[in-house]
């Protein structure tokens, strides 16, 4: 792109104002900046002049939705483990690690996967998510591809930290990066910010990101040559994650359907938790704020909370339909964040309350994308210590409790 295209383009939508120091600027800054310009998508801009108006889209008809409990994977782990092994040894099963996030609120500033949560020997979260998956390996006698989101942000970072780390054992011919795609940020008005004279302020597009942003790294002609069916999709803050568990992926076969989600059995009524239900009949996820009080505290005749099982990231999802429905529109949010920016003087401007709206999508919505998904119960104090904060709830402090108690040394 040009700058007399860029500009035409700009007036269009009303956001001439990016090209306003371009003067100043340059030749590599000048050609990064229309680079940019060139990559905007105008759609984004009509998402959040209709979030103005209406705000988030409107929820089908909600059902609830039981799941596949411990009890009974218990009964099956033989036939499960034996075909999901199967599956892993014919090279049928990929692994993606969604790591495009910093460790801001954890007061750090690099990749989140690389904080050391240690306590007597360094031990970083990238570490704990390799540990997990080297089991399957050991236990298959094979490695998983693994497939690791980093962002514009994170990439180098992330990339040269394993390398120094040499991959904490793994393989490193089975992993593979790519970067998500990133979105603009927009003030109250709709006009797109600027972080410096000559860069637009971007930010990760969200985690629904994650395959179309595979799509654009060239990895889809991969997944095919290399038979890779379906692929497991798991956050990086979850340090007792298991990725490519055999048992939930042969679960997950054999049940027929299209998709699968691990869950937890809510604490308690009101914890904060997306639950796996139906929506019009099609496999959703409910957020904690959009259920209504009677869905919280509605109960089944044996006493079970009818909205029971909140997801903890970890999908398992056919790689056909999800290639099939590239391209299909995914529901974007609009989020209302504390973004930097330069001001019309050209001076940097942090915020210390929230300013300007971000789009993500969200791996959520591609569950309702799926016309089946099983859902998986597993064990909470196993499988699930995600660390978002310090202190407190789902903490640095908590993971490391949960990481003891399952025999981890820090």
């Amino acid at each position: 792109m040009n700058f007399n295209e860029a500009k035409a383009k700009l007036e269009a939508l009303g956001q001439s104002h990016l090209l306003r120091w371009y003067d100043e600027l340059g030749d590599m800054e000048q050609e990064a900046l229309l680079a940019q310009i060139d990559a905007l998508d105008p759609s984004l801009l009509e998402v959040f002049a209709k979030y103005g108006a209406d705000g988030e889209a409107q929820r089908g008809k909600l059902e609830p939705l039981g799941a596949l409990t411990i009890g009974e994977i218990e009964e099956n782990r033989e036939r499960f483990e034996t075909a999901g092994l199967e599956a892993i040894r014919q090279g049928k099963i990929g692994a993606v690690l969604l790591a495009g996030g910093m460790g801001t609120r954890l007061g750090f500033d690099k990749p989140k996967g690389m904080y050391n949560i240690g306590k007597t020997h360094p031990l970083y979260i990238f570490e704990c998510l390799i540990r997990n998956l080297m089991e399957v390996v050991d236990k298959a006698g094979t490695f998983v591809p693994l497939f690791i989101m980093t962002s514009e942000k994170n990439d180098e970072d992330t990339r040269e930290f394993f390398e120094e780390q040499k991959y904490f054992g793994y393989n490193p011919e089975y992993v593979h990066f790519f970067v998500q795609d990133m979105a603009p940020a927009v003030d109250p008005d709709g006009k797109i910010l600027l972080e410096e004279k000559g860069r637009i302020a971007t930010s990760p597009n969200g985690n629904g990101g994650w395959f179309s942003s595979m799509a654009k790294a060239g990895l889809l002609g991969f997944l095919q040559r290399e038979g890779i069916e379906w692929l497991n999709i798991f956050a990086v803050d979850n340090v007792l994650q298991r990725i490519a568990d055999p048992c939930f992926v042969g679960a997950t076969l054999l049940s027929g359907s299209e998709s699968g989600a691990k869950v937890v059995a809510k604490a308690d009524p009101q914890e904060r938790v997306g639950v796996l239900c139906l929506e019009d009949g099609a496999p959703s996820i409910v957020e904690y704020y959009e259920m209504t009080e009677e869905m919280i505290t509605r109960r089944e005749p044996d006493g079970r909370l009818s909205y029971n099982f909140g997801v903890i990231l970890n999908y398992l999802f056919r790689t056909d339909r999800l290639t099939e429905l590239l391209g299909s529109s995914l529901q974007t949010h609009v989020v209302n964040k504390k973004v930097p920016f330069i001001d019309e003087t050209g001076s940097l401007v942090k915020p210390t309350e929230p300013n300007a709206y971000k789009f993500e999508t969200l791996v959520l919505d591609m569950v309702h994308q799926q016309r089946s998904c099983l859902s998986y119960e597993v064990e909470r104090d196993k499988e699930f210590a995600p660390i978002k904060n310090p202190d407190g709830v789902d903490s640095v402090v908590s993971a490391q409790g949960l990481l003891e108690a399952n025999g981890v040394v820090l």
